[in-house]
């Protein structure tokens, strides 16, 4: 059936300066061309280089006059989080826009980071935690925006306290959940952390619904020969217009979240459809599991021990 078209302006970025996680393919590469064609100077970290070369050959066959860097960055490595800080910090430049969009999911397999930690709670928690506490400076300097990409999946579950590395009975899905949620709490947390202290960030949650990507489809780096059931089935509903999104429309909540003047601090951003799985951007309530102030401290407090960095802590905390 046809799809109706969905789409949201983005306001005029010129003389923005953007830093994208993930913007090589897939939604992240759709959030970074829209980000450039509204005039926005981008950063992309990118673990593959020939794909980021590719990616920015893809962003400017649409922005001709795009402005992109590409830097090393592996999220599943600390020292290479910290390298890309101090490179970053050394430019000077303030960060006005960091969206933390990058992820992997369900490895079948258990996996672990460079620095031991599980790959989904390494990688797209305790990696994008290290890259804010190392980029904090440029952020305060930018008064910046920060969104970060959670999930559907972090609408249920809960964090396994007992065994966060999942070295016992390892649920692949259920480290998913447990990643997207620990990464929502510490994004929330963010914002009040930013408040109390004067940090002058605003910092806001966004999720994709459900769209075909990468993240489901073969990926041999993380163990996946082969595309798996739930990615033909996702791309065949997308194709035909049914209940899910497509990488374009999936990019648009990070997009409005980040962007728009409408968009508040301390909210969620997802698509509006049934289930939001599908369907134009819009503000959602928050998930159950995100909604603890004491949780979200907790893991504030954990996540930073892991990473080995310091960040100020709250008044009266």
């Amino acid at each position: 059936m046809p799809r109706t078209p969905i789409d949201t302006p983005i306001l005029d970025l010129t003389g923005v300066h953007a830093v994208v996680t993930g913007g090589s393919d897939g939604i992240g590469l759709r959030i970074a061309t829209r980000l450039a064609a509204a005039g926005a100077g981008l950063v992309l970290p990118v673990r593959n280089a020939t794909k980021g070369a590719n990616a920015a050959a893809t962003i400017r066959a649409t922005v001709p006059n795009a402005s992109i860097e590409l830097e090393p960055l592996d999220l599943s490595s600390l020292a290479s989080v910290t390298a890309f800080g101090e490179r970053m910090q050394e430019r000077g430049a303030p960060i006005h826009l960091l969206i933390n969009n990058a992820g992997v999911m369900t490895p079948p397999e258990r996996q672990t980071t460079a620095d031991g930690f599980e790959l989904q709670f390494g990688t797209n928690h305790l990696g994008h935690v290290a890259l804010i506490a190392r980029l904090l400076p440029l952020l305060r300097a930018g008064r910046a925006r920060v969104t970060s990409q959670v999930s559907v999946a972090a609408a249920r579950g809960t964090i396994n306290w007992d065994d966060l590395n999942w070295e016992r009975g390892y649920d692949g899905m259920r480290a998913y959940r447990q990643s997207k949620i620990a990464f929502g709490l510490f994004g929330l947390e963010l914002d009040r952390r930013s408040i109390a202290e004067g940090w002058g960030i605003t910092s806001n949650l966004s999720h994709p619904g459900v769209a075909p990507t990468s993240l489901l489809a073969a990926r041999p780096e993380v163990g996946r020969d082969s595309d798996t059931r739930a990615v033909r089935m996702i791309r065949w509903m997308s194709a035909h217009g049914i209940l899910v999104g497509t990488p374009d429309t999936a990019a648009l909540p990070a997009l409005i979240a980040a962007t728009s003047p409408e968009s508040a601090r301390g909210r969620l951003y997802g698509p509006s459809g049934p289930g939001h799985v599908g369907g134009a951007p819009a503000e959602q309530s928050m998930y159950a599991p995100l909604r603890s102030e004491v949780e979200a401290k907790r893991v504030w407090d954990a996540s930073l021990e892991f990473v080995g960095v310091e960040m100020p802590g709250r008044v009266g905390a």
